[in-house]
Parts: C-alpha cells; sequence; structure tokens
C-alpha cells in the first residue's frame, strides 16, 4: 500500500510541473482561503490530538493550533504565493570557445518526502513550499497529529480535487513505522527526505535512510554575554530568545556570560523569574544569582545541563574568562544551528561571526529569529545544519536543484 501511495506522488510530479507559475500561485492562495474558512473544523481535529497528550509535554505547545496560529500558517501561504517563482532561474551562463552554450538552470527535485513530529503547522508550511517550488510533497507526520494533518490535509485535497490536479501533490501517509521505513528506502519514486523533529528521529532517519537526506538539526542555542555588552540589551534578548516559545529550535539553552560581567547576571536573569524559567548554573553564577532569583528555580549545573536542548522553561548558565572560552564552550556542545554574542566590541563580534560554525550566527540580536519567515522566504521547510547543499532556514531556493542545458550548432567532439 505504501509502495502505492509513492508510485501515485511520482506520477503527480508531471501535472505539477506543468501547471504554469500563475496557476501554481492561484491553487496556494486558494488553499490559504480554505484553511482560513475550515478553522473550526482544524481545531476540532487539532482537539483530539490535544486531548491524548500530557500538557507538561514539550511537545504540547508546538501540537497546539488555534485561530491565530492558523491565521499565521495561511499568512505565510500566501507570502509564499507572491514570491517570484524558483524555477527556471539561469544560475550562470557561458560561451565555449567552439561557439556551444551551457546555461545552469534551477529546477525542482521531484518528490520530496518530510518525516516530521507533533507540528501540524508543518503540513501546510511543506505542502506550500513544495509546491511553489514544483515539487510533490510526501508528508510522513507523527501520531500525536495525525487527526491535525489529516484534517489540513483533508482541506487541501478538496481545493486540488476541485482544480482538477492529482490529490497526490500533497500525499500523506498513514501513521506506523512501515511508512517510515518503506520511505527512507524509496529510491527511484524520492527524490530527497528531509527530517524535522527531535535529534533521535533525525539520528534515526539518517542511519537508515538510502534516498538522499538533508538534515534539519536539533538547535542547541547559545548567547554569549561578553565583556562589552549592554545589560538592558542582554536583558531583553535573552529573554526573548527563551522565552517566546521554549518548545522551537531556535529557543535559547545556555546562556554563556563573561566572569567580569556576574554582577550584571540578577538584572540579565531578572525577568525569566516572571516566567518561572528554571536556571542550571555553574558556580559562579550560582553565586551571583543567588538571593537575586527564586531559589526554587535556581539549581546547580552538572555535566547534562550543557548540550542539552530544553524545549521547556529550563537553561543553563556558564561562566568564562572571555571570548576564547566562549568559543570553545560552544563548539564543544553547539549544534551548528543558532548562535548570538551581546558585544559592543566590533572586533568580538567580527570574530565570533567568523569563527563560530553555525547556520546562524548573530550579533545582538535574539536567536529567535532563525525562521523562514523572518529571513523573507515565506516559510520554511526546516532548518539545515549540515554544509551540502542547504544551510540555515530553507526556503523556496532550498528546494531546488539545477541541470545544464547546452545549445550548438553541430558542435561535435573527437
Amino acid at each position: 500500500m505504501i509502495e502505492e501511495y509513492l508510485t501515485r506522488a511520482k506520477e503527480a510530479t508531471a501535472a505539477l510541473q506543468a501547471l504554469s507559475d500563475h496557476m501554481v500561485s492561484k491553487v496556494l492562495l486558494q488553499v490559504a482561503d480554505a484553511l482560513d474558512a475550515n478553522t473550526r473544523y482544524i481545531l476540532n481535529a487539532n482537539k483530539e490530538d490535544l486531548f491524548k497528550m500530557d500538557p507538561e509535554d514539550p511537545k504540547y505547545d508546538r501540537l497546539k493550533l488555534s485561530p491565530e496560529r492558523i491565521a499565521g500558517i495561511t499568512a505565510d501561504m500566501r507570502s509564499v504565493a507572491a514570491l517570484p517563482s524558483p524555477l527556471g532561474r539561469v544560475l550562470s551562463s557561458r560561451v565555449r570557445p567552439n561557439g556551444m552554450k551551457i546555461d545552469k538552470v534551477s529546477v525542482p527535485f521531484g518528490v520530496v518526502g518530510v518525516i516530521y513530529e507533533a507540528r501540524p503547522n508543518v503540513t501546510a508550511d511543506v505542502f506550500g513550499l513544495c509546491m511553489r517550488s514544483g515539487n510533490v510533497a510526501v508528508l510522513k507526520g507523527g501520531r500525536e497529529a495525525d487527526a491535525s494533518n489529516r484534517a489540513i490535509t483533508d482541506v487541501i485535497h478538496d481545493v486540488l480535487t476541485l482544480g482538477g490536479l492529482p490529490r497526490e501533490i500533497c500525499t500523506l501517509l498513514p501513521i506506523g513505522r512501515e511508512a517510515t521505513g518503506e520511505l527512507l528506502h524509496a529510491n527511484g519514486l524520492v527524490d530527497l527526505i528531509i527530517p524535522r523533529g527531535s535529534s533521535s528521529l533525525i539520528n534515526f532517519v539518517r542511519q537508515s535512510a538510502t534516498v538522499p537526506i538533508i538534515e534539519t538539526g536539533a538547535g542547541v542555542c547559545h548567547t554569549y554575554f561578553d565583556s562589552t555588552g549592554k545589560t538592558g540589551m542582554g536583558k531583553e534578548i535573552v529573554y526573548n530568545a527563551k522565552t517566546r516559545r521554549v518548545s522551537v529550535c531556535n529557543a535559547l539553552d545556555c546562556l554563556i556570560i563573561a566572569r567580569d560581567r556576574l554582577a550584571d547576571l540578577p538584572e540579565i536573569c531578572k525577568r525569566l523569574a516572571d516566567s518561572k524559567v528554571t536556571i542550571y548554573a555553574d558556580e559562579e553564577a550560582l553565586a551571583a544569582l543567588s538571593g537575586a532569583y527564586p531559589a526554587e528555580l535556581l539549581l546547580p549545573a552538572d555535566a547534562e545541563s550543557y548540550g542539552r536542548e530544553w524545549l521547556d522553561y529550563k537553561m543553563s548558565i556558564k561562566t568564562v574568562s572571555g571570548l576564547e572560552e566562549a568559543l570553545e564552550h560552544i563548539d564543544r556542545y553547539g549544534s551548528h544551528h543558532s548562535e548570538c554574542i551581546v558585544t559592543e566590541d566590533s572586533a568580538a563580534a567580527e570574530k565570533f561571526q567568523r569563527t563560530v560554525d553555525a547556520a546562524c550566527v548573530y550579533v545582538n540580536v535574539s536567536t529567535a529569529f532563525t525562521d523562514g519567515a523572518q529571513f523573507g522566504l515565506g516559510a520554511e521547510i526546516g532548518i539545515s545544519t549540515q554544509k551540502l547543499h542547504a544551510r540555515g532556514p530553507m526556503g523556496l531556493e532550498e528546494l531546488t536543484t539545477y541541470k545544464y542545458l547546452i545549445t550548438g550548432e553541430g558542435q561535435v567532439r573527437w
């Protein structure tokens, strides 16, 4: 049964790639309107999923939909619809001495499979980005979000059917390990797989897949408060990066602070107490916060406190002698996702951006901005932490590859 799903998805690529750019945009706008119109239907399905999950589970916030979140999903889809097509772009062009013209032109991958967990917004985001880039989307969501994913897919299928297009342009696979296993080994039917979720999911896909993959890694994100950092600025950046949405991959996990700024640590962390953030601090930071931060929210750090993606109202603090030690800590514990420095020293800022090996490196900006929509990409299919093909927020351009088009007047080679 799974092979039949994938075969039909492969066959749908011809119909999708035959559509004009105008028609693709029109369909995406129709889907956005339909999702808005079916908000209640989607929310009712989402309630089924939420009922089965413990509200204390870090995934609960990722799973939860609301009218505002659905409005955000549809706004992103409209933004994607309005973006220029990434297809048919001439990436380079040259004429060889024999008169042969060679153009390097962007084209779709074909069939893109995405494996994800409790994030139903991914269903709509992936469909929108894939369709705009000429790719059929094969979706493998988690059991936790199955009712929500099916509701969103139902709405998409209704629009595709009314437009005379194959429903398989957006293919939602059944839940269960069988579907995952067949997708990972669907060579010849699926061109690319992108896993989105926990480090365990990503590691499993990396180790198991025979289809090419792009890793969207877990986000272990740091903010380094440098000797010259502004206290007020650091306070706002740390609070925003940690508490805006704790369940997302760009949330702050570890604050690194220069030893000569420990006196400012209580002020930097002050707002975190309002959100009941538990801090796991090393010995020096613990001493600096004792009496200034709620005792029930202040705990000593241990070996497990660093290199950890908390996905919760928790974070660690590491005291360092300066920039070099901060860079060493990030190199050891980071996940190559998003890293920030708060500083007024331009030389320190330049060295931090040059040295840190991460997809997104910030100076005096919250890591919460690692997001396709915030980067002007309309939406994202994931945050790539690898270095091949794509890195950072993946939008339309990252969902294309290229081919060479060669034109001549009878040239031959002997």
